[in-house]
């Protein structure tokens, strides 16, 4: 289970303190699956990135089944069981798909397995293996790769950026699935944030943020009802 208590985040500039994040509370149970969503700006990335260790918070605590890791790395999480893909995936020059993917899942993997993972997400698989993680991919295909990466671990939470970002609808229709498989499986808590209603539909909660605070929280009954009103609320998007 992952909790999150009092969480907040300040940037200053110009000499003015801004609260990106402002005392925000929550828990992810188990198998559980949690969509984050609301307009841009609300603080989505930041309260994951936070999370995850990418940014440190102002105040507040996260706890892991009943450990602390708010003062812990960015790996230190990795390796208490967080895994975390980027809306906007980094690169890496000289490292190989493959290689990766063997990092990512702790250590070599089959060729059949990195296949299966990168099927899973949209690539002929075997085009990519010893292709380089570097610019001459695009970034729906550095999507695609990180998501598998973060696929081939084994985790007690994954967090996903926006994972429909930059991808064409037939590789956002093979990523649902996946998203169904690990839902289905309850091996693994996830939090998503997306606009996507495909995926809104999949969770068991949903969080609304709005300028930094949690705007509403509960289940994909009691608050998706309220997000496709009127052609579309909080920026959430109708399925195609």
């Amino acid at each position: 289970m992952l909790k999150a208590k009092n969480l907040s985040f300040s940037v200053t500039e110009e000499g003015k303190t801004r609260k990106i994040i402002d005392d925000i509370s929550f828990e992810v149970k188990p198998g559980e699956m949690l969509v984050i969503t609301g307009p841009n700006g609300s603080g989505k990335s930041t309260l994951v990135k936070l999370l995850m260790g990418i940014e440190k918070a102002s105040q507040g605590s996260i706890v892991l089944d009943g450990g602390e890791v708010s003062d812990m790395s960015i790996n230190e999480r990795a390796k208490a069981g967080m895994g975390y893909a980027f809306q906007q995936p980094p690169r890496f020059k000289g490292m190989t798909v493959k290689k990766l993917l063997a990092i990512a899942a702790g250590g070599s993997l089959s060729e059949t397995s990195c296949c299966d993972l990168l099927s899973g997400v949209g690539l002929c698989a075997r085009e990519y293996l010893n292709r380089q993680v570097d610019d001459t991919l695009s970034g729906g295909e550095m999507k695609r790769i990180e998501i598998a990466t973060v696929l081939a671990g084994k985790h007690k939470i994954c967090l996903f950026d926006e994972p429909e970002a930059g991808i064409d609808l037939w590789s956002f229709s093979m990523l649902v699935k996946q998203f169904e498989k690990i839902h289905r499986e309850k091996k693994e808590s996830i939090i998503v944030i997306s606009h996507q209603e495909k995926l809104i539909n999949m969770a068991d909660r949903i969080m609304l943020l709005k300028g930094g605070k949690i705007e509403k929280i509960g289940t994909r009954d009691e608050v998706s009802k309220d997000l496709f009103a009127g052609g579309g609320f909080f920026g959430c998007n109708k399925a195609e």
